[in-house]
């Protein structure tokens, strides 16, 4: 299984997670559409971290520089993510930033105009659907610090172009690696506090401590005092990460170094990335979850479930019988979706069954097995039948095989035998044929 790992222990930000990924291989050339799209482009160079040649990505104003520069360069501070909650203002650290470079370029944009613009990007589908999803998780957590509501959210400096140009960067070079599963050990959130326009925060910030809420993988303090992870840098890997407790047995085909923009005394102050075979398992799959109670749905309306929403695009539908208000007998449903089907799906449950409601539950992957479906041929005295046979793997390797049922019991009625002696050959001879 195509690996990529993350090296969380100086934590990240955008910039970093743009020049990890580049050093561990991904193509410059698949940023072309975010400078395509606006006013910048991404400079590419190098920035030694004690002893550690790191590459380091700079989101300058077009015309400011040729877009890439190989040359070694001197390092500065964090360029375009400093530490603030979006809206909350900006801290600097008091240096001097390189006169074309982009941070805080172009208006304060609200979540819906952000959305608007990556989806003129004419990006790839599974590219735009990362990108919105990671400004979704932007979005929400400053809607819950701010009590507000995600489509009134306001963008400071994280809907400006630079910032845009980490999100969806990051979704353009995940896409160009290819990667089957993403993780990431936990993440190092630093220490201290920051000043911002409301005031002192301590580290780590508010919309850090809520990405991080949502996120599968862990946070921690330290090891210094100071950011190290920015919430667009805990957004783009909330979105693309699961977490590990250590980084796990991986072939190394390539690996590279994102450099961050403080200098430590005894911290290399950069993002690991490694890319390679890992061990084989079930695949990451991110899912929304959508639940309602219903006491009122007929027997024929809430058996059509599974056909129904299947058609608006739900993966799995299960009903099970509660008990709602006032000790009145109902139904909850639950049906599994992809993030992006989530609201057809969500409408078609409610048309369906009347519903008032439907909330989302708080899953956001499962785990799945490889799926397909092999033709077994068995003879039953001297005539050869043909039954469907579900086999499920991980990694390459089959672990189950389920024989269709319908298939069973047509090919049990015209011989005479049990169902189930039907699907014992069948799931036999598939068992058979992979062993060989």
């Amino acid at each position: 299984m195509r690996t990529l790992a993350f090296d969380g222990r100086m934590g990240a930000s955008g910039d970093m997670i743009l020049a990890a990924l580049l050093a561990a291989g991904a193509d410059p050339d698949a940023l072309a559409p975010v400078e395509d799209a606006l006013d910048v482009a991404y400079r590419i160079g190098e920035a030694e971290k004690n002893g550690i040649v790191a590459t380091r990505v700079d989101v300058v104003l077009d015309g400011g520089s040729d877009g890439v520069d190989h040359e070694h360069v001197e390092d500065h501070e964090h360029t375009h993510e400093h530490s603030h909650d979006h809206d909350h203002g900006q801290h600097h650290h008091g240096h001097e930033h390189d006169h074309d470079h982009a941070e805080g370029h172009g208006p304060h944009r609200s979540y819906r105009e952000v959305v608007g613009i990556v989806e003129d990007m004419d990006l790839p589908g599974c590219v735009e659907a990362d990108a919105k999803a990671t400004f979704e998780i932007l979005g929400e957590a400053e809607a819950t610090i701010h009590g507000a509501d995600l489509d009134a959210t306001a963008f400071h400096e994280v809907g400006a172009d630079d910032a845009i140009a980490d999100v969806v960067g990051a979704a353009l070079l995940l896409d160009d690696l290819d990667p089957d599963r993403v993780m990431t050990t936990p993440l190092a959130a630093g220490g201290g506090e920051v000043e911002m326009a409301h005031g002192t925060y301590p580290v780590p910030t508010p919309a850090v401590v809520e990405i991080a809420g949502r996120a599968d993988w862990s946070l921690r303090g330290g090891p210094v005092e100071a950011e190290l992870l920015t919430p667009t840098g805990a957004a783009i890997l909330a979105r693309h990460a699961e977490g590990v407790d250590a980084l796990p047995a991986i072939e190394v085909d390539s690996s590279g170094y994102g450099a961050g923009g403080y200098d430590f005394p005894e911290h290399p102050n950069v993002l690991r990335a490694i890319v390679g075979e890992g061990e084989d398992g079930l695949r990451r799959e991110e899912i929304a979850v959508l639940e309602t109670n219903v006491d009122d749905a007929t027997p024929e309306v809430l058996g059509g479930l599974q056909e129904t929403l299947a058609e608006a695009g739900a993966l799995d539908v299960s009903v099970v019988p509660t008990t709602m208000k006032k000790s009145r007998p109902g139904h909850l449903v639950t049906v599994v979706a992809a993030p992006e089907d989530a609201e057809r799906v969500a409408r078609a449950l409610a048309e369906e069954t009347g519903t008032l409601g439907v909330r989302e539950a708080g899953a956001g992957h499962r785990w799945v097995a490889d799926r397909g479906v092999d033709i077994a041929t068995i003879e039953v005295d001297g005539e050869r039948f043909e039954v469907d046979v579900k086999v499920a793997s991980a990694g390459g390797e089959a672990y189950d095989v389920s024989a269709e049922y319908d298939d069973a019991f047509a090919v049990a009625e015209e011989t005479g035998l049990a169902v189930r002696d039907v699907m014992r050959r069948a799931e036999a001879a598939v068992r058979g044929s992979d062993a060989e």
